[in-house]
């Protein structure tokens, strides 16, 4: 499997390459596939071409996005199941119902008297996480029903807990109300449930109000690439 580098032919690229996408906010990350997809078989002059992704990141966060192209796609889901890193952007002093901010913001408490020890005693513990429940605004099923559906309708429901193992939980800013924190975690973690999580150990509320990943594996953002300049240099080396 080849990394993505300029000048590639439709050849290399069928026998597999894997692109290392820094993924805008508001973009899905079936958009991100499309878009990929869309570039590669307009300027390579391609009718078809496998184009899948190692992990998908919600339209509200950004970061590094693994995207394989032709056989490397054979390869996303050993992908998958390596462990994640994120930055977090974590608002104390309030919940909202999806756990980030795609719902209203409610139940505003003042945080200002809250010490940087209290928060990092906090962020300290989430090593000790096992499992956690899944947010009802999620991808997951119930009954057949994406959560989600049901959750948009007003049903409450409650997910089964999942197994997670959080490695590391580092606190990067201590600023209130919004907090950053470094998380490594396994695959599958919702990083918006550890943000509720966050806010009811410390007893004060709290939501995800941002998100970026940072790592895929052994993969990091830094060498990720930005899609309109991903863009220009497929552009650049049409065959």
């Amino acid at each position: 499997m080849v990394i993505f580098e300029e000048g590639l032919s439709l050849e290399e690229y069928r026998e597999g390459v894997l692109i290392l996408i820094n993924k805008p906010k508001g973009w899905s990350s079936f958009d991100v596939v499309k878009k990929v997809r869309y570039l590669l078989q307009r300027n390579l002059k391609a009718k078809k071409l496998k184009v899948g992704h190692g992990g998908t990141l919600d339209p509200l966060a950004d970061g590094l996005m693994l995207i394989g192209v032709g056989k490397a796609t054979k390869q996303l889901f050993t992908i998958q199941e390596e462990d994640k890193e994120y930055v977090a952007r974590i608002t104390l002093g309030a919940t909202t119902p999806s756990y980030d901010l795609e719902t209203e913001v409610e139940n505003k408490k003042d945080v200002s008297a809250l010490s940087k020890e209290t928060i990092q005693a906090a962020v300290n513990s989430l090593l000790s996480m096992k499992e956690q429940v899944p947010p009802l605004f999620s991808a997951k099923r119930i009954n057949g029903t994406r959560a989600y559906e049901l959750a948009r309708k007003g049903e409450d429901k409650t997910l089964e807990s999942i197994k997670i193992t959080i490695h590391e939980a580092e606190l990067l800013r201590p600023d209130l109300p919004e907090i950053e924190v470094r998380i490594k975690c396994s695959k599958g973690t919702y990083i918006r449930t550890i943000a509720n999580d966050l806010g009811k150990i410390i007893n004060c509320g709290a939501y995800l109000s941002g998100l970026t990943r940072t790592k895929s594996g052994h993969y990091e953002l830094v060498n990720a690439i930005e899609l309109d300049k991903f863009e220009e240099k497929i552009i650049l080396h049409k065959v």
